[in-house]
């Protein structure tokens, strides 16, 4: 007998049997078949060749089986969308059952079945389930709005389902109206320029009265809602706190993060001298230490939310230090985010206990802790000055261990406390260099030899104590290598004559067997200082260091302010924005906390002058580099000015100057002429004298006036040019050129997107330039800028902006902010853009002029190849305000003369000789004179560009 024995069988197959079961008569015996086709299809089996069977088993009382059928449909639907258009005669009688359950079992069930053409048979039993009188299907059908929307928003909208659900949120029944916030909040995510939940005083009453009587589930999504509701007034405010603040004692903690949130939210808008604002902030402890008494995977969620919050209002737990000492039983990731919150909480009163506590933890036996509990020390020394010297004698005790890694984490955090306080422990150095031979860390490495070089004077044998890290220069890494460098170059500049030698040894060890680029730009830097001015190069490598502050690991404060708005996300757990993470086509909306509106403080804005200042008179301060960054986050963009020229120089967009000092010391510019006197030149030492040119001449070519296609109507715009690319700005890429039309310039930009994550928070400031060109309106990017999306822009300009001469004449610096960074650009504006619309001159004015401006102002220049006679010359000028007075033909050659106007009032006349050439191009000569002659190079390249496009 063959092998077929084993592929025949008197059984007919699985299916085959299952087929017989479903079509029984027997209810139980159904039931059954149902159960055990559900458990094929959980184990991953395909029992789609039975839809049929199953769908005829709808037609039952009994819910149980109705249950299983239905979760059938929802897994086959997808696959064989023809079969399920059957049940939808069961669905919308199953929506008329008098079992409520069956109802809502009906409509929960037709929104998880995602097959286009289903959906519109749904919408007339999904209408009647939201007017259902049975509170349980209107809260059922709320959700299957939300699901609806996201298979076919275009048809939620035209059945007008989202009017119901707003109708919905004043529902007598608190679950169905936490159902609607929280499918309205689903759909508004989606559409985040759409007013979904337009909140106001009424509506946020009924979510509130909805709160206290609804699941905490329901709570949350009512919170959440709560939270993006800014309200008009501190009492509105606080009447919302005061109404919140009973979700505090609840058992949930996610209920509880989010009472939070909008507390934390609210106190934004309330006066610190309020009894009421102190009342919150001893509320607000309990509830925070309470969570820190769940399992742990929860006691770090909420360490880490707890940690936003003691960042942006440390005195709510500054009481609290206590239960964030570490159990010995707790996971290494909740001993780190609690060691972080001590830090965060330690001051004078307290130290004393939190430096015990850390002295015990750096004999613990987890590695990683110990070394973070040494790092705390040193940073409860930069923290609470008083502590400073216990901190220090700690941290020498914990050296005389011997343990190698607390030892190398010591010298790590010694380092940064000389930084702090100079000249105060310099007596422990001895201690430290004893251990030099036991450490192996490069960070520990790069800090003992930056203290050697730093107090090279106060050690006797600095040089062999260096000399014995240059041995295996090559095997170090970068940051050893590099702190070597600049140690060796300090102690050389302290004792020139002991240490020549080592000094040409790292120089050459550095820069000619080195291929890192950062090594070898800072030994040809330093071989540089040193061989052509040891003065500057003493002034340079020992220079005074800034004292490092205090909490130099804190958030940003405009991040801050946006994660405390998503406490009890994921964002606060991982301490990012949403856009940093989040993926796909969902607009990511950026929060931020509420601005201060109360009634008893006067707002602070920044436009108010200081009390010496007479009113009237700006005060024109150009920030730091440090402060410009933090400012630009807030930067004041007014609305276009209207009315006469201002008579202040200082540019419309608010007091902070984007480019600051900054760009004028990096382009090497010199102000002389326009304007010179309103501008503070940068330190003589500040500025290489050679960086200018290189620089200025790479800028040249940015701005391409001799390509592209122009029309005869209106002023000639050149195509756009890509001014900023991508990969010098993070991924965000800027194309522009300028137009004038009808009297007004604009700068038309195209913003494309080339990053990985959301762009947003766009704003543009220019420097002070020749003509005062600035934007006359803020940069109005309307939707976040997805990644791959492009927008483009028109900004208007005006020239009522500060005045400098540039070099070029018409070099424009830019700078744009959005949320990731600050990015500076330079290009080259057309000076036909400046030609105003009233620069014709009358006859006699125009020969009383040219004789008038005396003959060295004269420039001459030549445009070969013009393809236009002498009419078509004079119109297409004339189209970019170059307005023709007269014309003339001598011996067979026609003489134009021609006068324009720039917009800050100087006049350019003049001649333009057109010979003919060939037929059909034309050779010009072109005479101009001006008052400014440096004028006349641009005034010459606007009319080539012109007339040769």
């Amino acid at each position: 007998m063959t092998d077929s024995k084993y592929f025949t069988t008197t059984k007919k197959g699985e299916i085959f049997e299952l087929k017989a079961e479903l079509n029984s008569d027997k209810k139980e015996k159904k039931k059954e078949a149902v159960k055990k086709v559900i458990a094929s299809m959980t184990v991953g089996k395909d029992v789609s060749a039975l839809f049929p069977d199953v769908v005829n088993c709808m037609q039952t009382d009994n819910l149980e089986l109705k249950k299983l059928v239905y979760l059938y449909l929802m897994n086959y639907a997808k696959s064989q969308p023809d079969m399920a258009i059957m049940a939808v005669n069961t669905f919308v009688k199953d929506c008329e059952d008098p079992n409520p359950l069956i109802r809502a079992l009906a409509v929960r069930t037709m929104g998880c079945i995602r097959v286009d053409k289903i959906t519109e048979y749904l919408c007339e039993p999904l209408r009647k389930c939201l007017k259902d009188e049975d509170p349980y299907v209107r809260k059922t059908a709320a959700v299957c709005v939300a699901k609806l929307h996201d298979i076919n928003a275009q048809l939620v909208e035209d059945q007008g389902f989202l009017d119901t659900l707003k109708d919905l949120i004043s529902d007598s029944n608190p679950m169905v109206v936490a159902n609607a916030v929280a499918a309205l909040s689903e759909i508004a995510e989606s559409h985040p320029s759409s007013n979904l939940l337009d909140l106001n005083p009424q509506s946020i009453n009924k979510l509130l009265t909805a709160l206290n009587e609804c699941t905490e589930w329901g709570q949350i999504f009512i919170l959440d809602c709560l939270a993006n509701y800014t309200p008009k007034d501190d009492r509105e405010a606080q009447s919302i706190c005061e109404r919140v603040t009973p979700r505090l004692s609840h058992a949930n903690s996610a209920v509880v993060l989010s009472a939070v949130k909008v507390l934390m939210k609210f106190m934004e808008m309330l006066s610190k001298d309020l009894d009421y604002y102190g009342t919150l902030l001893k509320k607000l402890a309990p509830p925070l230490v309470t969570l820190l008494s769940a399992e742990p995977e929860l006691q770090y969620v909420a360490l880490r939310n707890i940690n936003l919050i003691v960042q942006k209002r440390p005195e709510i737990l500054k009481h609290e230090m206590k239960v964030f000492f570490v159990k010995y039983n707790d996971p290494i990731y909740v001993k780190l985010e609690k060691l972080d919150i001590m830090i965060r909480l330690a001051s004078q009163a307290n130290i004393a206990q939190v430096l015990a506590e850390l002295k015990e933890y750096a004999t613990e036996v987890d590695v990683d802790f110990v070394r973070k509990a040494v790092r705390a020390i040193g940073r409860c020394a930069i923290k609470v000055e008083q502590s400073a010297e216990r901190c220090v004698s700690t941290l020498l005790d914990l050296i005389q261990t011997k343990v190698n890694y607390v030892v190398q984490e010591a010298i790590v955090v010694i380092k940064d406390i000389f930084r702090k306080y100079p000249n105060k422990y310099e007596s422990v150095i001895a201690t430290l260099c004893e251990n030099l031979d036991s450490l192996d860390e490069p960070e520990a490495r790069a800090a003992m030899i930056w203290i050697v070089g730093e107090y090279a004077e106060r050690i006797d044998n600095a040089d062999e104590l260096l000399e014995s890290f240059l041995e295996g220069f090559h095997d170090e890494s970068t940051q050893v290598q590099l702190q070597l460098l600049t140690a060796i170059v300090k102690l050389f500049l302290k004792k020139p004559t002991e240490t020549q030698e080592l000094v040409q040894q790292v120089l050459s060890l550095a820069t000619q067997d080195s291929d890192n680029p950062d090594l070898r730009d800072r030994g040809y830097i330093y071989w540089r200082l040193l061989s052509t001015d040891p003065v500057a190069a003493k002034e340079v490598v020992l220079a005074e260091k800034p004292l490092i502050s205090e909490e130099t690991d804190l958030i940003e404060p405009t991040l801050l302010d946006e994660l405390i708005c998503y406490i009890g996300t994921l964002a606060s757990v991982y301490h990012k924005p949403p856009s940093a993470f989040v993926e796909g086509g969902r607009g990511v909306v950026h929060k931020s906390l509420p601005p201060r509106t109360t009634s008893s403080e006067s707002t602070e804005s920044p436009e108010t002058a200081p009390a010496g200042a007479p009113p009237g008179e700006q005060l024109d301060v150009i920030p730091t580099q440090g402060d410009l960054l933090g400012d630009l986050l807030n930067l004041d963009l007014g609305p276009p000015v209207s009315g006469p020229p201002l008579a202040t120089s200082s540019v419309q967009m608010g007091a902070v100057d984007l480019l600051g000092s900054g760009l004028d010391s990096l382009m090497g510019d010199e102000p002389e002429g326009i304007g010179a006197s309103n501008f503070v030149s940068p330190p003589a030492a500040a500025v290489p004298a050679n960086l200018g040119a290189p620089m200025g001449s790479g800028l040249s070519d940015l701005f391409d006036l001799t390509s592209g296609v122009g029309t005869l109507s209106g002023s000639y715009v050149a195509p756009k040019a890509v001014w900023l690319p991508a990969m010098k700005a993070k991924g965000l890429e800027i194309s522009g050129t300028f137009t004038r039309q009808v009297g007004s310039i604009s700068m038309d930009l195209q913003l494309t997107n080339k990053a990985l994550q959301v762009m947003t928070d766009f704003a543009i400031q220019f420097n002070r330039n020749s003509f005062g060109l600035a934007p006359a309106a803020p940069l109005q990017v309307h939707a976040p800028l997805s990644p791959n999306q492009t927008v483009e822009i028109s900004l208007p300009l005006n020239t009522v902006g500060s005045v400098m001469k540039m070099e070029p004449l018409n070099n424009l610096q830019v700078a744009v902010k959005n949320n990731i960074d600050v990015f500076y650009f330079s290009t080259l504006y057309p000076l036909h853009i400046l030609f105003v619309e009233d620069g014709k001159m009358d006859r006699q004015m125009f020969l009383a002029t040219w004789k008038d401006i005396p003959n060295e102002n004269e420039a001459q220049f030549q445009i070969r190849d013009c393809p236009l006679n002498a009419e078509a010359v004079s119109s297409r000028l004339q189209s970019s305000n170059i307005f023709t007075i007269a014309k003339r033909n001598v011996e067979g050659q026609d003489m134009l003369y021609q006068s324009l106007k720039l917009t800050n009032g100087i006049w350019v006349l003049a001649e333009l000789r057109i010979q003919p050439g060939n037929p059909s191009f034309m050779d010009l000569e072109l005479s101009l004179k001006c008052r400014a002659p440096e004028v006349s190079q641009h005034v010459y390249q606007a009319y080539e560009t012109i007339l040769k496009n």
